[in-house]
């Protein structure tokens, strides 16, 4: 089987949140279900580097403007990547979407993934003709639409959705440039409250949808969380399923992680306390082994709840913890906490920004990892928690729900619970924090936590062979 993943980023060559993530490991876990996987990427510069002397497979005189482009294909850093080699839509610098709200022209950048992505399923590539073509996210959400109304044969096609909340929205009288007919500006189209809706498309045409959780795919079909898009997903119900992600358990393997003070592993605990040390030495927080070491590594936003670790840190400090903080994202947030690591040094540490290795010891050195998102797709960094013996404290939402057992006493009776759960609001987490505490403090039951999160399997391994049992059906419903 083959199939074409089609994806605004992939990791390790261009990342900005989890999407990135999630493209980059499934092409390792496919193989062991006989998939042969390629990742259509725009042509970012540190994509194109990546790739270096890759083989031209195609070229167009003309690509949604500007100059000639073409496709280079090749492995970069691990991954088998067609790249979109277009300068003039992505040979830019910084965020692949642009400052602010965006590049002005990503109708077109994204229109040209989507195109080439449809182009390739119908195949282009003889060398390369795939069964299924993967969207993920509004970026690709135009793939579907394009297949579906260029007619005739074509691959069957999967849309995920990553996040609801970003959906592509674009000016309607762009319909013609972006080559569509005049009849798919309706609501049963691409049309979507009076613009393009790139998200929509794909969720409309797509023959199956899927979130990247079981419990989000149930809250985006009601109208508090499904951001407008609920009775579509409603009338679509039979087509959508949640598929849990997993972590590529070889960059996060706490045994050979090299970015640790010492490694550890489930039956060998006790060195996880020198990366709690170099931890603290690292975000000068005091060395205190008895302090409960909280921590938070988020993109600063609503969604993430970021507001609401800050207005807890009280309670986390009048509990006698600590707390340890990396991420970056909305200015205010940032703004709000750079005020509290200047007030509160040796008690509250971190880094404005994102840094993977810290990233990495933040998991292997705080006894505890905060996830107090509004809304949550699936999360990665609990996943990372668990995997590195850090018990997480989450909010009850999304896929958070489905990745974590709560420390209830007939949880922590039959020695199950795996981490906190908590309603999403500050109240809820105060709470959480102080039943956090009383569970670090009893030793026993604590041990019992990290364990049992070690234990789970937080891996690809389930999830990949979800997303090819799929792939089959869709196959056999089309021959």
């Amino acid at each position: 089987m083959k199939v074409l993943s089609v994806t605004s980023e992939a990791f390790p060559l261009v990342k900005t949140g989890g999407l990135a993530d999630v493209a980059g490991a499934l092409p390792a876990a496919f193989a062991a279900e006989g998939i042969e996987i390629r990742t259509l990427l725009p042509g970012y510069p540190s994509v194109m580097a990546a790739l270096g002397g890759g083989e031209i497979v195609w070229e167009f005189p003309n690509l949604f403007g500007g100059g000639a482009s073409r496709l280079v294909a090749g492995n970069a850093r691990g991954l088998d990547v067609i790249a979109i080699d277009a300068p003039h839509l992505f040979d830019r610098p910084g965020n692949p979407y642009g400052p602010g709200d965006g590049f002005a022209d990503n109708a077109f950048r994204f229109a040209a993934l989507a195109r080439v992505a449809a182009s390739i399923g119908r195949g282009m590539l003889p060398g390369f003709v795939p069964d299924i073509v993967h969207a993920h996210d509004w970026q690709a959400g135009l793939t579907p639409a394009y297949l579906h109304y260029d007619g005739g044969a074509r691959p069957g096609t999967v849309m995920t959705v990553h996040n609801l909340a970003f959906q592509g929205q674009f000016d309607v009288g762009l319909l013609p440039y972006l080559g569509f007919p005049a009849e798919a500006l309706t609501i049963h189209g691409i049309e979507y409250y009076g613009s393009i809706g790139y998200l929509k498309a794909g969720l409309r045409f797509a023959d199956r949808i899927t979130t990247v959780s079981p419990t989000y795919a149930t809250e985006i079909c009601s109208s508090e969380a499904g951001m407008g898009l609920d009775g579509l997903l409603r009338a679509r119900g039979s087509a959508l399923s949640g598929i849990l992600n997993g972590i590529d358990t070889d960059v996060w393997d706490p045994a050979r992680d090299p970015a640790l003070a010492a490694p550890f592993d489930a039956d060998h605990m006790t060195p996880r306390a020198a990366n709690k040390r170099a931890l603290q030495a690292r975000l000068g927080l005091s060395q205190d082994p008895d302090a409960p070491l909280f921590g938070a590594i988020s993109r600063f936003s609503w969604q993430k709840g970021i507001d609401m670790v800050l207005e807890a840190i009280p309670a986390i400090l009048n509990a006698g913890g600590q707390l340890a903080i990396l991420g970056s994202g909305d200015e205010a947030l940032e703004r709000r906490a750079r005020e509290a690591l200047a007030a509160l040094p040796g008690r509250v540490g971190g880094t404005i920004g994102y840094d993977e290795p810290i990233a990495h010891l933040m998991q292997a050195g705080v006894d505890a990892l905060v996830v107090p998102s509004r809304f949550e797709p699936c999360g990665l960094t609990q996943l990372c928690a668990l995997r590195y013996g850090a018990v997480p404290v989450v909010a009850r939402v999304g896929g958070l729900v489905d990745t974590v057992i709560d420390a209830s006493p007939m949880a922590v009776a039959a020695r199950a619970a795996t981490g906190v759960q908590f309603s999403p609001s500050l109240e809820m987490l105060e709470a959480a924090i102080a039943r956090t505490v009383a569970l670090f403090r009893d030793k026993a039951t604590w041990t019992m936590l990290r364990r049992n999160g070690m234990a789970t399997d937080v891996s690809w391994r389930e999830p990949a062979r979800r997303y090819a049992a799929l792939y089959r059906e869709i196959i056999a419903e089309r021959t």
